[in-house]
């Protein structure tokens, strides 16, 4: 995934990623520009799942039972 990637917010990536899907869908490209769009889409749900990952793990982080400190024992 390009760098500038790393920057996009998850409803950025959702957002074209749905736009390359449209395209895709709607056929009328040359394979090679659907190649290109199929990469594209590929590196860009990458990009959401790190971000729903992140998200995950943020939420599981929360629903911890906090941990007794050794004074509270």
């Amino acid at each position: 995934m390009p760098a500038d990637d790393d920057s996009l917010t998850y409803e950025q990536a959702r957002d074209e990623l749905v736009e390359v899907v449209r395209r895709l869908e709607a056929g009328g490209t040359s394979l090679e520009d659907s190649l290109a769009l199929w990469e594209r889409g590929e590196a860009l749900a990458a990009r959401c799942q790190t971000w729903l990952d992140g998200a995950r793990r943020r939420l599981d982080a929360a629903r911890e039972p906090a941990q007794p400190r050794p004074s509270d024992t």
